[in-house]
């Protein structure tokens, strides 16, 4: 809905990644409160209360105001973190560390689907003629009833121990300072935000437009290849990490996954149209980025198990703040190349062929990550006792 909204808030393609772009500004620094919240709370207490947050911003969004807008985008990404950071907690604080890769895959699995539905379902709603604030009104009931919900179901029987405020705040500091001083963990976040930016701000804000300004394509068939890149994250996170589980090692599987992106990634800005089948670049490129969930996964093994949650914040807090950096500078960018007038193929690739750095940067932090899976850890074992030669 990206032509709707320039339109309905009189923005340019700059300005309208900035508004945008304030879902991650409210998701990165939110990250890390939703990672103390669930080591501390536990999530039955707190995601309620974000589904409600969701709501309120959707509906400020639909208000067609400008500041109310931009408030209501922020409060979403402030409170959608908490969702996500509650899934991935509950996922490798409940089952099996053998399944964390798989588990962890298959909540990101359902977090696309929404993206998936917003480019399937959503699009053709549009050009059937819902006005784009009539979607967030109905989505913003939808986020306060799920709240409802929620907050109705029975309390989990074990919930994180509770203290005082100072005991919280002590807490948090020593889980932060853990977590942050661990290299492993900032190389965690870098690598995944660098895997997620191809998705996030090409596939998934300017994809459907450099179809149809780039290559010509009908709205609905730009709506339907864009979705395509959902689909295959919501194929290659779980089948990553099911794959990164079975062999028992991370690197070699984000690795090669990125390098599979970087290829896509050629071809969708400079290959040949035609040269491959309608849909398959975008379906390779999403399930090639499913690696980025990985590093939830390495983060996890990287750090103690009582800090599960702060890790994940802190994880989600580097990944997103690297798309909320660099959304509008990417969308700059755009608005340079064609000088405010109609964007053509060639502004696109101008705009865009710094994604390819950004693929190969994640490749060769990769190399430098610790690796961190069963398989690495059964290599180094404690020498065997030696039998004792003394006589009785």
């Amino acid at each position: 809905m990206l032509p709707q909204l320039s339109q309905a808030f009189g923005l340019t393609a700059a300005g309208l990644s900035t508004l945008v772009g304030l879902f991650y500004y409210g998701y990165a620094p939110f990250s890390l409160a939703a990672g103390v919240a669930m080591d501390q709370l536990g999530p039955r207490k707190v995601v309620p209360v974000a589904a409600a947050a969701i709501g309120s911003g959707a509906l400020l969004f639909a208000s067609g105001n400008l500041m109310l807008a931009a408030i209501g985008c922020f409060l979403e990404g402030a409170a959608a973190v908490f969702a996500f950071v509650a899934a991935v907690y509950i996922a490798t604080t409940r089952f099996p560390a053998s399944r964390a890769g798989t588990l962890i895959g298959l909540t990101q699995m359902l977090g696309m689907a929404g993206g998936a539905a917003g480019l399937f379902l959503v699009g053709p709603i549009i050009a059937a003629g819902l006005s784009w604030n009539k979607f967030w009104l109905i989505m913003g009931l939808a986020g306060m009833a799920l709240a409802g919900a929620m907050a109705l179901t029975p309390s989990e029987q074990h919930s994180p121990a509770a203290g005082s405020a100072g005991s919280w705040m002590r807490n948090a500091i020593t889980a932060f300072r853990a977590v942050f001083g661990n290299p492993q963990s900032i190389l965690c976040g870098v690598i995944a935000g660098l895997l997620f930016i191809p998705t996030t701000i090409f596939g998934m804000v300017w994809g459907v437009q450099f179809l149809q300004e780039g290559h010509d394509l009908p709205y609905t068939v730009a709506v339907l290849r864009s979705a395509s890149v959902s689909v295959g994250w919501m194929i290659g996170a779980p089948l990553l990490g099911v794959l990164s589980d079975r062999i028992g090692r991370r690197k070699p599987v984000i690795i090669g996954s990125a390098a599979v992106l970087f290829g896509c990634l050629l071809a969708i800005l400079f290959g040949r149209p035609g040269l491959f089948p309608a849909y398959s670049l975008g379906l390779a490129a999403g399930i090639a980025s499913g690696a980025a969930m990985i590093p939830y996964t390495i983060i996890k093994e990287a750090n103690r198990p009582e800090y599960g949650g702060t890790a994940t914040g802190v994880l989600s807090f580097i990944n997103f703040s690297l798309s909320a950096l660099l959304g509008p500078a990417f969308g700059a960018s755009l608005a340079r190349a064609s000088g405010g007038t109609g964007r053509d193929l060639i502004h696109y690739q101008t705009a865009f062929t710094p994604l390819l750095y950004i693929v190969a940067l994640a490749i060769i932090l990769t190399f430098v990550l610790r690796e961190t899976g069963p398989a690495a850890k059964s290599v180094i074992r404690p020498p065997a006792k030696q039998p004792s030669t003394s006589l009785p």
